[in-house]
């Protein structure tokens, strides 16, 4: 039996290159979510959560990710790009997806508190605003989830991290 061929435009595929990028956040102390943003199969923009890092409470991985794609496209819409996100957008980072346009949404962890894509509330294709995303929920959501929650187990572990 031969081996199963690796999809390269695949959504699993390109979570995975989101969950390189949470990961990256978890080893610098960030909350790990992670995003990629795809357009014709190609990854024009990576990026994690920087918000401790760069003292920028809107350093999101999907914010740093869709300008570094406004860059890489030269044009601040994005109407034929994906945004592979490892946790579903927060209401800030939907309303800049609606804003820029992206065709579509990939996430990985539901976040029932916060979601702006179908959890708490459904920015991304709230009917009065002049863009709706497609969205897709739950790409490889155990991986996604369990970052999180290792992540957030070793924060509350740590008595030095009280945060507000």
């Amino acid at each position: 039996m031969s081996e199963p061929i690796i999809d390269l435009q695949s959504d699993h595929y390109f979570m995975g290159e989101a969950l390189r990028q949470a990961a990256r956040a978890f080893e610098a102390e960030e909350v790990p979510v992670g995003a990629v943003v795809v357009r014709n199969g190609r990854i024009i923009a990576r990026a994690f959560n920087q918000v401790e890092m760069l003292k920028d409470a809107t350093a999101h991985a999907e914010m740093l990710a869709l300008t570094q794609a406004e860059e890489a496209m030269g044009d601040w819409r994005l109407t034929d790009c994906t945004l592979y996100v490892t946790k579903e957008p927060c209401p800030m980072c939907a309303g800049a997806i609606v804003h820029v346009r992206v065709a579509r949404v990939v996430f990985g962890a539901w976040d029932a508190k916060a979601g702006a894509a179908g959890s708490a509330m459904n920015l991304l294709q709230f009917p009065t605003l002049n863009h709706r995303c497609e969205i897709t929920g739950g790409v490889r959501e155990p991986e996604c989830r369990a970052l999180l929650q290792d992540f957030f187990a070793r924060q509350r572990a740590n008595p030095k991290n009280e945060r507000n």
